[in-house]
């Protein structure tokens, strides 16, 4: 007798989420024993659509809980009253939530509330500073507690798992769906604006927008930046910058009178990964991009004290600088200036899967729901 389908849902509300769980979601839905919706919380809307479109996927549930100068407590309150309706209706055999955000605790916790299983993509990250990042570190630790699968992107990560008591069996190690999205939207005959006025020149890619870091640290950031780019006349930037209005505000008081660099709007997924893809160096203090760039064979200068990813440190693919001007100065000027140290983080391992972790989430699930 055939086995009736099994419901998932899957759960994002940003567009870093989207990046890594749309490949996914397409994915599910080549299998035939599932039957897939997905639930957008918007908790960023207007970055998420653009994510949206670039993968095709379209949401069964929106549940458009963004609002005006959010917070926390508004991010976190929206989405427990608003997914409740949706877990109750769809009544799911398991919901997926990815990585760190408010969205994925929230809805996690929401889940465990009406007692339904919860699968963790990129699960096992971690700092152990629970203010570092904030609040992503303590989402990612309180969404452990009540998953019941644990796909974690690398060994180091089911490792941090191990130790804080999670069964083995509950911990599949898949590697990260980011690089799964790279695989599609990365394009050889990809051409802009943007590349034909950075033609000849070498190319810094910039993102900044922790919350951690608004303020001073940032200032600082953009500093060092600056006095890069008037030292050397062969180099230009790009910063897609937030829309948080502080990033916006010190991105224009910092940059704002640079020549050699563009401020720019947020770029959708394909046009950013192949900006990323034509860059030569890449300043961050986001997650994702320290684990795309090593697959693109970019270093990565992190601009955070802490990072829970320190694969790509070791691996030599990620230098993290933390936010002192002089610092990530120097460590600029390094890279542009030493070829050898340049192509000793260009060509180190990328640690963080070969493009086929949604592949293996899929047959996990099947063999879990199915099999055992």
């Amino acid at each position: 007798m055939e086995q009736a389908k099994k419901r998932l849902l899957v759960v994002f509300g940003t567009r870093p989420e989207a990046i890594k769980m749309c490949p996914l979601v397409n994915e599910l839905k080549t299998r035939e024993r599932f039957e897939i919706k997905t639930c957008v919380t918007g908790q960023h809307h207007e970055m998420l659509q653009q994510a949206l479109r670039v993968f095709d996927v379209k949401p069964d549930y929106d549940l458009a809980i963004m609002q005006p100068e959010q917070t926390l407590f508004d991010v976190t309150a929206r989405t427990l009253q608003s997914i409740k309706p949706v877990l109750e209706e769809y009544a799911p055999a398991l919901v997926y939530v990815h990585g760190d955000t408010t969205t994925a605790f929230a809805s996690s916790l929401a889940a465990f509330y009406l007692q339904i299983p919860v699968a963790h993509v990129e699960a096992g990250l971690r700092t152990k500073n629970i203010y570092s990042p904030f609040p992503e570190e303590y989402n990612r630790q309180a969404i452990s507690l009540v998953a019941k699968y644990h796909f974690a992107p690398t060994q180091m990560a089911r490792y941090n798992l191990r130790l804080e008591g999670k069964p083995f069996e509950s911990i599949y190690v898949t590697g990260n769906t980011g690089i799964d999205a790279l695989r599609t939207t990365v394009r050889a005959e990809y051409t802009s604006e943007l590349l034909d006025w950075a033609q000849g020149s070498r190319l810094l890619l910039i993102t900044a927008h922790r919350r951690e870091n608004l303020g001073a640290n940032m200032h600082h950031m953009f500093r060092a930046i600056r006095r890069v780019l008037a030292a050397y006349s062969d180099v230009k930037a790009v910063y897609p910058v937030h829309l948080n209005p502080q990033v916006k505000s010190i991105a224009n008081e910092e940059l704002g009178d640079c020549a050699n660099i563009r401020l720019i709007a947020p770029m959708d997924v394909l046009d950013f990964h192949n900006l990323m893809n034509h860059s030569y160096l890449i300043l961050t203090d986001s997650g994702g991009i320290q684990e795309e760039a090593p697959f693109l064979g970019k270093p990565v200068l992190v601009m955070r004290e802490t990072t829970e990813r320190p694969e790509g440190v070791e691996a030599g693919t990620l230098r993290l600088v933390g936010t002192d001007e002089e610092i990530i100065y120097y460590a600029c000027r390094q890279l542009l200036d030493d070829p050898e140290e340049y192509a000793r983080m260009a060509k180190a391992k990328n640690p963080y899967g070969d493009g086929h972790a949604s592949a293996r989430i899929a047959d996990i699930t099947e063999r879990l729901l199915f099999d055992e």
